[in-house]
């Protein structure tokens, strides 16, 4: 039997059937024009962005505290006095022996690690040997000792009554042993998972076709880990420029000799020197960022090529 026309069931069945087929219904049980249908996302997009917005002043708050505003007073500390000032402080002669000793030191000691780190990720990816897992850990130690442990451990080893008769204190070459030390695993850890997912196809046929193993690791291993070592080597420069703990026990800290920069930047501000401390502190800052950037920049260019 039919319902009548005014039959308010019928508006009800209507208004849903015109739901489920093309949305919102006016109040005469037609479809709402679709300009004043209400939007369903609106809410969601709202929140996405309320969000975006708060993680992104979220994360300028967090990096102003921790880095903008350090460098910040820092450069008003070294400024204090003027360009004069700063370049009296940075060109002093036990300066220029610590900064000099300093940037020899970590370019010797990248230098060993970009070779003896690609090797020893190489073996530790390519090869199979017992106690490979407990190499791998040791390759992290650095990472988990605190840098003035580090120092007491070189100093047991290679200090006076050393149990291998190795005696190197107050050394230069105890600083080049204390930095290689802390900054061994940078390269390491670069170059490892590149080699984890470096596809082996392209050596095999290289070699099915006469190639030898240094040439397929010249032209086709090593572009492809290139972008890693210079990565790791970026990283092991900026932690050997500003390297303190490892050093300061085993090296003696003998100015003109075995001083480094931050050796240097410690004694100024125990003889309340400031300016002196930061401006030094400045100098070391724009060549590890020099540094840095270049090798960044170098490391995207070699990975497009690579591409």
């Amino acid at each position: 039997m039919s319902r009548p026309l005014n039959d308010p069931s019928a508006g009800a069945l209507a208004g849903a059937a015109g739901e489920g087929a093309g949305g919102p219904l006016s109040a005469g049980g037609g479809p709402l024009p679709w300009r004043l249908r209400p939007s369903l996302g609106g809410g969601g997009r709202l929140g996405s962005i309320g969000a975006s917005v708060l993680g992104r002043g979220m994360l300028g708050i967090y990096l102003s505290v921790l880095v903008l505003l350090p460098i910040a007073a820092l450069l008003a500390q070294a400024s204090h006095g003027g360009s004069a000032s700063f370049w009296r402080e940075i060109s002093t002669p036990q300066a220029v022996a610590a900064l000099k000793l300093t940037l020899v030191a970590s370019a010797i000691v990248v230098a060993l690690n970009a070779f003896f780190g690609t090797l020893i990720a190489w073996v530790l990816v390519r090869d199979e040997f017992p106690g490979k897992r407990i190499v791998g850990a040791l390759i992290d130690l650095p990472f988990a000792l605190p840098t003035i442990v580090a120092g007491v451990v070189l100093l047991a080893l290679y200090g006076k009554g050393s149990p291998l008769g190795i005696d190197i204190t107050f050394t230069r070459t105890a600083v080049g042993m204390a930095l290689l030390f802390v900054t061994l695993p940078f390269v390491v850890r670069s170059v490892q998972p590149v080699l984890l997912e470096l596809d082996r196809t392209m050596e095999e046929a290289a070699a099915s076709l006469g190639a030898g193993e240094l040439t397929v690791f010249r032209r086709i291993v090593l572009p492809n880990l290139a972008p890693a070592i210079a990565s790791g080597i970026a990283l092991s420069f900026a932690r050997a420029v500003g390297e303190f703990g490892s050093i300061v026990l085993i090296s003696g800290n003998l100015p003109f000799k075995t001083e480094v920069g931050s050796v240097y930047i410690f004694s100024q501000i125990q003889d309340e020197n400031l300016p002196g401390a930061a401006a030094v502190s400045v100098l070391l800052l724009l060549c590890a960022l020099l540094v840095l950037g270049t090798l960044t920049l170098l490391s995207r260019r070699w990975s497009r090529h690579v591409r």
